[in-house]
């Protein structure tokens, strides 16, 4: 009997449909892991941005050479070490879900972080890569302003205009999208 869903190849179905994760790089491997980790111990109901956020801080040197050296990268991972912790607590249990309605069962990916790992992957075909990198997700994430990861950057003081001009981001400059965030 054939199947009664028609079946596309991952190349054709894009990295939305072949899963969040696919056209990531195999350097972004552990940054996807980190990041599910951390919801699991946070006890979040999905991996938001702020969980790709620190964890991409932690596993690539090229997304911490973009924020330069000095007290503003340490502001960030001591703000980050802190939600980690226990300061993010007020976020445990909710969504980042831009009101896209319920969650499913289990810790999946908030919507915009799919979508950032999927504008990831998008940057890297624009750049002519088959597989993001650390850059690549870091710009998809801070080009979303109303995102976790945004959030957690402007609290730790970070001068996000200056760090959306150094990863080529900006709200509104969401790679094939077309909206403005």
């Amino acid at each position: 009997m054939p199947p009664r869903i028609p079946q596309q190849s991952a190349a054709a179905s894009g990295p939305k449909r072949a899963g969040a994760e696919a056209g990531l790089g195999a350097e972004l491997a552990p940054v996807v892991s980190g990041a599910r980790r951390r919801a699991l111990r946070d006890g979040d109901r999905q991996v938001d941005t702020a969980h790709l956020l620190h964890s991409l801080l932690e596993s690539d040197p090229e997304v911490r050479a973009a924020f330069g050296d000095g007290p503003q990268l340490a502001r960030l991972l001591g703000y980050l070490v802190q939600r980690s912790i226990g300061y993010g607590l007020r976020w445990q249990g909710s969504v980042e879900d831009r009101g896209a309605g319920p969650v499913a069962a289990g810790r999946s990916w908030s919507p915009p972080a799919a979508d950032a790992m999927g504008e990831a992957y998008e940057r890297a075909v624009l750049r002519g890569d088959e597989r993001a990198r650390g850059l690549d997700l870091l710009a998809a994430l801070v080009a979303d302003p109303r995102s976790r990861a945004v959030e957690v950057l402007v609290r730790a003081g970070v001068d996000l205009p200056r760090l959306r001009e150094r990863v080529g981001s900006g709200p509104g400059e969401r790679v094939g999208r077309g909206d403005t965030g």
